[in-house]
């Protein structure tokens, strides 16, 4: 194993999205990650189709680079061997509904007097307390609570989700930075800690500059569609081919992109003079910038207009964002005994991301998890036929 978390173990009891991507994270990076699974299995392993075998692919995005396991925690035997894989591992995580460790006699304060350097990281709807305190969380829900929704979709549309589980996935991240934080600061004092990573906190944390905007200006922010609420042009743009995106950040730049679609004379107009002419006029410049646009191919302007100083690019959909060149390069596609997913985004020079397994079959490597935390065979057959560390999904 390699990476610049080689020698970190990992207890990942989480399911669903925000917790097994932080372990697959981790993993990514070097972590020993086992994945502790119900019974029944992560709940993704059934959110298909498309399914390779009988795994769901949400599930094999989220999960490569651990070791599985299956067992019952609503039992007592369950529950021994959890504290059995604690005993050398640094990180616990989990996303348990608030209450259920202590139902179960393994709380994070009888978890911290027996493991005192153990990092506890808890990924939470609402957090553990508060008014909505222990409630659970759903991406969809938070979005739309936590006011991401209120400013997503078209001016005279209705609020819409973000096409991807960005409340989930960043609350993943988060969870890692709070996992690295606590990490680093066990160095110094020898003593592990509670993280908490709630999508609450992060559904509010993604309001920039929404947030920003309403505490200055006192005005509910509103739905802008592709457009910036603050810059223009900042926005899609029609082509004679397809959409192109636009964000010019300031006047030389505006500048620049109206020398190169053949409108030199637009930053002369009062309108299109600043920033703050282009915002308050950004119906009569989309307008004239469409008009410009009209004789160009989307694909083949945006590479010319970022090359000087234009920030631009086209629209394009999944397929073909995947199979760009530089997507290869950035070795942002991995492939690994017939897996395909998506890469890594942090690169570091010495120890960077290493893609050493697939994501796990269900319990996969039980029997291995089992023996290097000193069960005998005779013990993990009577494990296993009772139910408490099943290899078949119920």
């Amino acid at each position: 194993m390699t990476g610049a978390l080689h020698g970190i173990r990992v207890i990942d009891v989480s399911r669903i999205l925000g917790g097994p991507y932080a372990g697959q994270v981790l993993g990514d990076h070097g972590a020993d990650v086992i994945k502790v699974e119900p019974p029944a299995g992560d709940d993704t392993r059934t959110w298909g189709p498309p399914f390779q075998g009988d795994t769901a692919s949400y599930f094999l995005g989220l999960n490569r680079n651990k070791r599985a396991i299956a067992l019952d925690l609503r039992k007592p035997e369950g529950r021994e061997v959890l504290l059995r894989l604690l005993e050398d591992a640094d990180v616990l995580l989990e996303n348990y509904k608030t209450g259920t460790l202590e139902a179960w006699g393994i709380g994070h304060d009888v978890l911290a007097e027996r493991f005192p350097r153990l990092i506890h990281c808890c990924v939470t709807g609402f957090g553990a307390d508060g008014p909505f305190g222990g409630l659970p969380g759903y991406d969809a829900i938070l979005q739309a609570m936590g006011g991401v929704m209120s400013v997503n979709g078209q001016a005279d549309g209705e609020p819409t989700r973000v096409g991807l589980p960005v409340v989930d996935m960043v609350t993943g991240l988060n969870a890692v930075i709070g996992i690295m934080m606590a990490l680093h600061e066990r160095n110094h004092s020898g003593k592990g800690q509670y993280v908490e990573a709630a999508l609450f906190d992060t559904s509010l944390s993604l309001l920039h500059p929404h947030a920003a905007n309403y505490f200055l200006s006192g005005k509910v922010p509103q739905r802008s569609g592709n457009s910036h609420p603050n810059i223009a042009p900042y926005s899609t743009y029609a082509t004679g081919t397809r959409p192109l995106y636009l964000a010019v950040g300031n006047d030389g730049q505006f500048r620049k992109l109206c020398q190169l679609i053949g409108v030199p004379g637009l930053p002369g107009d009062a309108r299109f003079a600043t920033n703050a002419d282009r915002l308050i006029n950004r119906d009569a410049l989309r307008h004239e910038l469409e008009a410009a646009l009209a004789g160009f191919k989307a694909e083949e302007l945006a590479p010319h207009l970022i090359a000087s100083g234009v920030p631009a690019g086209p629209v394009l959909d999944v397929a073909e964002a995947l199979a760009l060149p530089h997507t290869e390069h950035r070795g942002m596609v991995v492939r690994k005994d017939g897996y395909r997913g998506l890469g890594a985004p942090v690169k570091l020079t010495r120890t960077g991301p290493d893609y050493r397994a697939a994501p796990p079959e269900f319990a996969q490597h039980s029997d291995e998890i089992l023996r290097e935390h000193g069960f005998s065979d005779q013990q993990i057959t009577e494990l296993r036929d009772s139910g408490v560390a099943p290899t078949r999904r119920r």
